[in-house]
């Protein structure tokens, strides 16, 4: 495969080494791996972290392996963000998967020809390989494209990264505000968006992503979303640095196999039924359930007492 594979890696040999034996099975031309230091409060980061770093060795293809490995502990926000700055300013274009991320061999030729064919268009600025809502329209479409997307397993290109500011300043004016407002075009999405950004600017959500989805907003940027799922995250565990508990019934979802040649959809726009269902299933159902949580633990610590009238 000649499209390079950027890898990030940290702490976990186990879901790392089945990543790796997918790419291993791509073969891909040029891998850039990435890996975070360990956490000094953390005894077990020191052996696991070189365990995972010793994986990135079994390289057995005709590959070029470049690496970029933190001996400090920088963070999910820093680690991803400048490791991605770094991997666009050596190639022109990327696929992307983390150490959780685990692909269908068929995400690899996926991502590729659509990089290949919207490698010009700079209307669309990321090619997705998970589809959280598993299948859809798949029967006369192999993709369509979303306002949103996901990033357990993407590409891209650096005419698109080269927007990203991990500060994400230009939130502090209001015509940005409003332009992703319009972008967004329904009230409940942009007022979850609202939400985090506010909050991934004001610098209480350590993360990177927020400030990716930012800027494809605003510059009204499309992510292409695979009918399909492509991408499993096999990382939802206690010992994940984030993804610890599955809140939303998106851990471990099943991959189907791409069928090709791709069928193009019919035009280059927003799917926003798909946009309002995947809103529902990984933010309205989230809320939903996180209420629920909290009541139930209210109940719990707090138990009505039974009425002495019989």
């Amino acid at each position: 495969m000649k499209t390079p594979v950027a890898f990030f890696i940290f702490n976990r040999p186990d879901t790392t080494q089945q990543v790796f034996s997918a790419i291993r099975q791509a073969k891909p031309s040029k891998l850039l791996a990435i890996a975070d230091g360990p956490r000094p409060q953390v005894p077990s980061d020191f052996d696991n972290c070189q365990a995972t770093r010793d994986l990135l060795k079994q390289v057995d293809w005709d590959c070029q392996v470049l690496t970029l490995y933190s001996n400090l502990n920088l963070g999910c926000k820093q680690r991803v963000s400048s490791g991605l700055d770094w991997v666009f300013s050596k190639v022109e274009e990327a696929i992307i998967l983390e150490d959780d991320c685990l692909p269908h061999p068929s995400f690899f030729l996926f991502c590729e020809e659509l990089l290949d064919k919207y490698r010009d268009d700079k209307r669309i600025w990321k090619i997705d390989g998970t589809n959280i809502l598993q299948k859809w329209k798949s029967a006369f479409q192999s993709y369509h494209f979303s306002n949103f997307g996901a990033i357990w397993g993407w590409a891209s290109w650096r005419r698109a990264w080269q927007n990203y500011d991990v500060e994400m300043k230009l939130w502090a004016n209001p015509e940005a505000q409003n332009r992703i407002r319009d972008v967004i075009g329904d009230r409940q999405q942009y007022l979850n968006r609202k939400k985090v950004f506010a909050r991934t600017y004001a610098g209480t959500i350590d993360t990177w992503d927020y400030q990716w989805g930012f800027a494809r907003l605003l510059n009204s940027g499309l992510s292409v979303v695979p009918s399909v799922n492509l991408v499993s995250n096999i990382g939802f565990t206690h010992s994940a640095t984030r993804t610890k508990v599955d809140i939303s019934g998106v851990a471990n979802l099943p991959c189907f196999p791409m069928t090709f040649p791709l069928k193009e959809p019919c035009g280059i726009a927003v799917d926003r039924d798909y946009d309002k269902l995947r809103y529902q299933k990984t933010w309205q159902q989230t809320l939903q359930k996180k209420i629920l949580r909290k009541l139930t633990t209210l109940r719990s610590q707090y138990p009505l007492k039974r009425s002495s009238i019989p």
